[in-house]
This record gives structure tokens, C-alpha cells and sequence, in this order.
């Protein structure tokens, strides 16, 4: 049914600014659940993991199997919106975030624990694809710059606060680190209601044919090489039988899944999509972007509670000017594009500023003054602001109304993929550079190493001596430069995916309308009415 011949009751094909803005008030609360459900118990694990009486590799896998989860299940959701109802996936996502959150709450073992970040982060997966595509499906692209602006804030907001409300928490002793599960379960509720209130979309009935067999080798594959990258160098040599299995396992299940992908009727990750090179460009700028972002910014807390000495509650608190920088800069150039419909100069310049902002935190130590550290975290995050959002604005406004769903969720597990391979390799440079500095830090100053000082454990500064915390801390600061000057090439690797770029005019209407537009079309080619074709839009409400 085209926008035409919908009945009288259907809801309109475009929403009002009032309408938009009703409706972004449920999606941005989905989205900071999801963002905050991997970032809030970052400065709180130390202390779950003591209370639980769980061993260093359960500390690992607490937080990599919410990762896994999400990462692996981002395409998937991103398929399902193309052929279900959006409001009620985002619904269901929200719902599993719930249940995960409140199993993780009242958890008192360590296996329901990492069994409840596997359900978070099925949940989070769904909220990080969905609200983009939804997005996209009630705002024009002309429009959508400022709109997207307030969920790169939000994206800011979620990823660098979650540690500060964590270490609040975990500080509070009325509290404690239960609450960094319970605290998501009210927004959670929240959204759920206000997107059942405010949100309408039509549903676009069609056969379905799920790919399920793509599905199981796409999570499969992707699975055994995210445990490969977040394990080896910790729990395993990077040159060893596990990386042998791991790596060429997974390697072969997505070999199997380019197979049947390219032969399957609906396929969860459309091959031909590539063939865009608009999606081919902005999918390897948001992998760089996931590298250089996650990988060197998710370090920072370490650095300020182990090298300059800080709490958890003040460590988190350092971390505002980096978002006060991709707050600021999301918006601004969110509303500039929406005005002026360029986009391209705001990519490039965002790639430009992120490299030097990586390029200058490459230079700090144990010494660095705080004035020094905030401003070049500053300029991090300003890079940062206008690069990531607009990658997927990009992306979509050069795709079919019917690939929306699948190009947003393609570029969202692409930069996921990045942030968890950039986190787990930094992550074993971080520890094996921590060493090395130890190791001739002792040498130099003729001190005995005590028992335990070579591993990679992070150490617990009250307890040491005097001479040995100097050590640590010029050690974890000499560290974190270098992944900062480790992540900087990859930053100028995605300056060159968006140099590429070819910039189009965004267009002036929403996905819905060019989904009505599309169908119509597609009926008129195939000589058939309404009636007779393939899609139809049914108003949902």
C-alpha cells in the first residue's frame, strides 16, 4: 500500500519536528541503556570480582562476553528491521536489557553474572543498531545531521560517564556495585514507554526468509575472533595452539558465511552492499574509528587512577572534557550540515582533528599537568564528534529505503569490531610495555623486584612502597602514550577511507517516504497494481 491509498487512520509518512523530537526522547534513552550497559561497571569490576571471590580470567570474561554479544548481534538486528516492525524489536531489546540488568543485579556467582552480560549485551546490540535505523526511518537525511548531533552526545555522554556514575556507586556504601546494574533498568522502562507513546512507523509486510544458517556462521566466526583478540596475550601466547584454533576457526566459518551470504535469498548481510562506495568507505572508516577511539581512550581511566594517583569518582570526573568536546562539536556540526547540506568537509576535518588529538596525548606521562591532559582530550573529542555520527549519515542517506536497517548496522558492528580488536591488542601492548618499564626501572635504581612483580596483574598503589609506586606510575604513563601513539596511524588510515568519500546532496525525505516511493516504483516497473505487489506499508500503531 503506497502513502496514497493508506487508510485514513494511517499515520503519516513524515513526522513533525514536535513528533521527531517526542519520539527521540524514547530512542535516546534506549541508546544511553545500551551505551551505558558496557561502560558503567568499568571502575566497579575490581570490586565485583573481590566480592564474588571470582578469578582474574572471570574478571576478563565479564566483560567480554557482554561485548561478544552485542558485537556478534548487531547484524542480525540490523536485518530483522528490515523485515519486522521496528517499535516492537526496539522493544524487545529493551526488554532483554532488563532482564540481563536485573540477573546481573542479584547475581551471587560469577556464571550467572557472565550469563546476564551475554542477555545485556543481546539487548545493547539491538539498542545500538535500532535507533540509528529508526532514525533514518523518520528523519530526512537533509535533517538528520542535527538530529544525529544529539545522539552523538548522547553516544559521549554514556561512553565517558558510565565510569564516574560507576566509581560513584561503588563509593557509595549505601549503594554499592550492584546498582550499576539496577541504575539502567528505570531508563530501560522508560523508553519502553515513551516509544510505545510517541513512536508510529509502518510495518513493511513481506515474505521473510531468514537466514539462519548465515546467521549462526556470521556470529560463530565473529565470536571465536573476538575471543582470540580479548584472550591472547592475556590467558594465552599470541603464538600458540589457541590462536591456531581460535583465528583459523573463525576465519573458516566466515569464509563459510561469505559463501552462503552471496547464495541466500535474504541474506543477513547483503554482499551486494559493498558494492556501494559510500558503505564500502564509511564500514572501513568506522573499523579505524573503532580502533583508534575505543582502543586508546578506554585506557584513560587506568592512567588516571594508577599514574596520577586519582580515585574512581575523580577519575571519571577527568574525563569531561572529552566529552564536553564531542558534545560541542556533534551538535554544531550536526546543525551546520542540516543547514547547508555538506557533510564531506566535517568528515575530513573530523578524521583530521581526531589523529592530532591522539598524536598529542601520544606525549603525556606521569607528569602531565591536568590543564595539558584536558585539553588535548578536548581536542580528541571535538575529532571525534564529527567524524563517528556522520560516517552513518553518510552511509545512509546513499542507500535504498528497504537496506536502511542493514547499512546502519553494518557500520555499528564494523566499529564495534574495531573498539573490541583495538581494546584487546592495546590492551596485552599495555601490559607487556608495563613490564618492560618495570623490569629496567628496577635495574636502574638497583631495587630487588618483590614476589609478583613481573605479571601483568594491575597492582594495588596503597599497598606498595614508595619507590615502587613512582615506578608503576612513570611505567602506566610511559604505557598509555604509546597506545596512544600506536592508535594514531589508524586514525589517519580512516582520514584516508573519508578523503574518498564521494560527497552527495542529502536527501529531503524519510525513509519511510522512499520506502513508499521505492515500492511504488518497483510496482510500476513490474506492471502490477498495488495489489499485486511483492511490499506493502500497513500503518502500525
Amino acid at each position: 500500500m503506497t502513502a496514497a491509498q493508506a487508510p485514513a487512520d494511517a499515520p503519516p509518512t513524515s513526522m513533525t519536528h514536535r513528533q521527531i523530537l517526542q519520539a527521540m526522547s524514547g530512542l535516546m534513552a534506549g541508546m544511553f541503556v545500551a551505551i551505558l550497559a558496557g561502560t558503567v561497571v568499568s571502575n566497579a569490576l575490581p570490586t565485583i570480582i573481590a566480592d564474588l571471590g571470582a578469578s582474574q580470567s572471570s574478571y576478563t570474561w565479564v566483560v567480554t562476553s557482554e561485548l561478544l554479544a552485542m558485537t556478534a548481534t548487531v547484524p542480525l538486528w540490523g536485518k530483522l528491521s528490515d523485515l519486522f516492525n521496528k517499535k516492537l524489536l526496539l522493544q524487545l531489546s529493551l526488554g532483554l536489557f532488563v532482564v540481563g540488568s536485573l540477573l546481573a543485579g542479584f547475581s551471587h556467582g560469577v556464571e550467572l553474572l557472565i550469563f546476564s552480560r551475554v542477555v545485556q549485551g543481546i539487548g545493547a546490540g539491538g539498542l545500538t543498531a535500532l535507533a540509528q535505523v529508526v532514525m533514518a526511518s523518520v528523519i530526512p537525511p537533509r535533517r538528520l545531521g542535527k538530529y544525529a548531533g544529539i545522539f552523538g552526545a548522547v553516544f559521549a555522554v554514556g561512553t565517558v560517564a558510565g565510569p564516574l556514575v560507576g566509581g560513584v556507586l561503588v563509593d557509595t556504601s549505601w549503594l554499592g556495585w550492584r546498582w550499576c546494574f539496577f541504575i539502567g533498568v528505570p531508563f530501560a522502562l522508560l523508553a519502553i514507554a515513551l516509544l510505545q507513546r510517541t513512536l508510529r512507523l509502518p510495518t513493511v509486510k513481506r515474505e521473510v526468509r531468514i537466514d539462519w544458517l548465515g546467521a549462526f556462521l556470521i556470529v560463530a566466526g565473529v565470536c571465536a575472533l573476538l575471543i582470540w583478540v580479548s584472550l591472547a596475550g592475556n590467558e594465552f601466547d599470541w603464538m600458540s595452539w589457541q590462536t591456531s584454533a581460535l583465528a583459523g576457526g573463525g576465519v573458516v566459518l566466515l569464509a563459510g558465511a561469505v559463501f552462503v551470504e552471496s547464495r541466500a535469498a535474504e541474506p543477513v548481510i547483503p554482499l551486494g552492499i559493498f558494492r556501494n562506495r559510500t558503505v564500502t568507505l564509511t564500514t572501513v572508516a568506522s573499523l579505524f574509528v573503532g580502533v583508534a577511539m575505543f582502543g586508546g581512550t578506554v585506557f584513560l581511566s587506568q592512567y588516571f587512577q594508577i599514574s596520577l594517583g586519582k580515585s574512581p569518582t575523580v577519575a571519571g570526573l577527568m574525563s569531561l572534557p572529552m566529552i564536553l568536546g564531542l558534545l560541542v562539536s556533534s551538535t554544531v556540526a550536526g546543525q551546520v550540515i542540516s543547514r547547508t547540506g555538506r557533510w564531506k568537509r566535517y568528515l575530513v576535518a573530523g578524521a583530521v582533528v581526531m589523529a592530532v588529538g591522539l598524536g598529542l596525548l601520544s606525549t603525556i606521562d606521569a607528569g602531565t599537568d591536568f590543564a595539558v591532559l584536558s585539553l588535548f582530550m578536548a581536542i580528541l573529542g571535538i575529532g571525534v564528534g564529527m567524524l563517528m555520527q556522520n560516517l552513518v549519515l553518510a552511509a545512509q542517506n546513499d542507500v535504498p529505503a528497504a537496506e536502511l536497517g542493514t547499512a546502519t548496522s553494518v557500520l555499528s558492528f564494523f566499529r564495534s569490531m574495531g573498539g573490541t580488536i583495538g581494546t584487546s591488542v592495546l590492551g596485552a601492548i599495555l601490559a607487556n610495555r608495563v613490564a618492560d618499564e618495570m623490569a629496567r626501572g628496577l635495574r636502574e635504581a638497583g631495587i630487588t623486584a618483590p614476589d609478583g612483580a613481573g605479571e601483568t596483574r594491575v597492582p594495588d598503589m596503597s599497598t606498595l612502597p614508595a619507590p615502587m609506586r613512582a615506578l608503576v606510575e612513570h611505567a602506566y604513563g610511559v604505557a598509555t602514550a604509546d597506545l596512544f601513539l600506536i592508535a594514531t596511524p589508524f586514525a589517519l588510515l580512516a582520514l584516508v577511507a573519508v578523503v574518498f568519500l564521494k560527497e552527495k546532496p542529502l536527501k529531503t525525505t524519510s525513509g519511510m517516504e522512499r520506502l513508499a516511493e521505492e515500492s511504488a516504483a518497483a510496482q510500476v516497473a513490474d506492471g502490477a497494481g498495488p495489489a499485486a505487489g511483492r511490499d506493502s506499508v500497513a500503518p502500525v500503531a
